[in-house]
């Protein structure tokens, strides 16, 4: 695709994603790529400018990542964010050293020189800082832009090369300037064109994949959410009839759900859509087994076989769909296990037999979640799809612990269709990132009117997060809670108490299985 873009060396900072989403916030294009990526191969591919993320290690440390010092020379500007402007320090035969006093968390820095950087800002400002090393001694040809108490050279600039650093990091929240500081280096020093847009994306999509497709099929395996949803609305733009969909009812899906999919993609869309209803080959196999890990395999072995046995119908399809968004192929340095890359271009999907062999096609790949959702929408999907909550692939299953029954399925359907009705009333409801019920192999006594019951407990779990890797139990304003037990109570007869998780993760999960 033919877009101004800016490379990312990504150095093993827990933000080099973060740095990404807000490079393209601004409607440009960029890459992470690996920290020790030949300057050469780099300029092959002419970006605008390069950013040298932080990471976790001291350049002197031993095997601390050091990249190809030859990109100073290309005449792109780059910009080092904390580690990496100290090894652009470092490499242009400045000096780093560990600081007197260590800088984690916010800090004032005092703006000395505005240059380029800081051009039109306030001379003091709030930024974050996360820094043991920092940078004694200026390369040649360099000047400091901003200090703080304790860290003279908390910016730095050779504004004839224009090569840039900050020891602090402008690409978090806790840094409120931080976005205008990142506009300043891609527009003003990059020249970068804001031109990277989903409706352009579209356009230069559908033209990729009519072309690698011609005239074969493809399949996609739908399941509702997200990513599966958007593939098959942007694959169907591009070839209509071509596209072939089946979605595994495995009868642990949430209330509606199933009859939701059928209507949105085989009715409003007119996709070649197949559905399986297999709830009951899956309860069945379900039958008896409580281990949390045991039903994974269950669940995902019975899939399989559901799926290849509908792909089988539909007769020679070349490739299949598959919804990888750019997390998932992102290359990243672990400064402990050494670069790796988590995903090939072109395999067999796990577990599929082997007389069905698929090419790959993967349209999303280099998309961020955000930006998936924002594709849906401008292929015309409805909010409750594109704006739909992660949920898990073994579905209910994880959400039921112990034993899984048709029954206590619909049991826990009615109460977490009652949680997502009130927490849709919450005018913030979308700062939640998950929200869901769970069913405990828990009874208790309770009274409703003037009988004693003996009945189910069921669990509440609301969680805010950026990517699930880790998350916060969701501080509920009491109203809601007690809307939601109420209707919970009085509404689904088979449970009378309901409890509020507010376990974070880590060292909780956010499924309970």
């Amino acid at each position: 695709m033919n877009h101004d873009w800016i490379a990312i060396l990504d150095y093993g900072s827990q933000y080099s994603q973060l740095i990404a989403r807000r490079v393209r916030e601004q409607q440009v294009y960029c890459e992470l790529v690996r920290f020790d990526t030949p300057a050469a191969k780099l300029a092959a591919r002419k970006p605008k400018g390069i950013i040298l993320s932080g990471g976790p290690a001291s350049v002197y440390g031993r095997n601390a990542p050091h990249g190809d010092p030859k990109i100073f020379k290309l005449g792109i500007p780059v910009l080092g964010i904390c580690y990496g402007m100290q090894l652009m320090a470092h490499q242009l035969k400045g000096s780093v050293q560990r600081g007197e006093k260590r800088e984690f968390g916010p800090a004032a820095i005092r703006v000395t020189s505005p240059d380029l950087l800081f051009r039109g800002m306030p001379r003091s400002l709030n930024v974050w800082m996360s820094h043991g090393d920092q940078v004694k001694k200026l390369p040649k040809g360099f000047k400091s832009l901003a200090q703080t108490s304790t860290c003279p050279n908390a910016a730095m600039a050779d504004p004839q090369r224009r090569l840039f650093g900050l020891q602090f990091h402008p690409e978090v929240v806790h840094t409120p300037q931080g976005t205008y500081i990142l506009r300043h280096f891609i527009f003003d020093a990059c020249g970068c064109k804001a031109d990277w847009r989903m409706s352009k994306f579209i356009e230069e999509s559908v033209a990729h994949i009519r072309q690698t497709v011609g005239s074969g099929h493809v399949l996609c395996g739908l399941s509702g959410g997200v990513d599966s949803s958007v593939v098959a609305a942007l694959i169907h733009r591009a070839i209509g009839p071509q596209l072939h969909c089946v979605f595994v009812d495995n009868g642990l899906l949430r209330y509606g759900e199933a009859e939701q999919v059928e209507d949105t993609f085989g009715k409003t869309f007119g996709m070649n859509l197949r559905v399986a209803r297999a709830g009951e080959l899956f309860l069945r196999r379900l039958k008896g087994v409580t281990d949390p890990e045991r039903k994974r395999k269950v669940i995902g072995k019975t899939f399989i076989d559901v799926f290849a046995k509908e792909a089988r119908k539909i007769g020679r399809v070349r490739y299949l769909a598959q919804g990888t968004l750019y997390p998932d192929v992102i290359e990243s340095f672990s400064p402990i296990g050494g670069p790796s890359a988590t995903i090939k271009s072109h395999h067999n999907v796990g577990g599929l037999p082997k007389d069905l062999k698929f090419e790959l096609i993967e349209p999303l790949r280099e998309l961020f979640k955000d930006e998936v959702r924002e594709l849906g929408r401008e292929l015309g999907l409805p909010g409750f799809i594109v704006d739909r909550q992660p949920f898990p692939g073994p579905g209910l299953a994880v959400r039921i612990v112990g034993d899984i029954t048709k029954e206590r399925v619909e049991l826990l359907q009615q109460a977490d269709l009652r949680v997502q009705e009130e927490i849709l009333k919450m005018p913030n409801y979308r700062d939640v990132w998950q929200s869901f019920a769970v069913l405990l192999p828990v009874q208790s006594v309770g009274v409703m009117g003037d009988e004693r019951t003996y009945d189910n407990v069921c669990a509440v779990r609301c969680v805010q997060s950026l990517d699930g890797m880790t998350a916060d139990w969701f501080r509920l304003p009491y109203e809601t809670m007690e809307n939601i037990s109420s209707r919970i109570i009085n509404e689904v007869r088979g449970i009378n108490r309901v409890v509020y998780d507010i376990s974070s993760k880590p060292p909780s999960t956010i499924e309970w299985e």
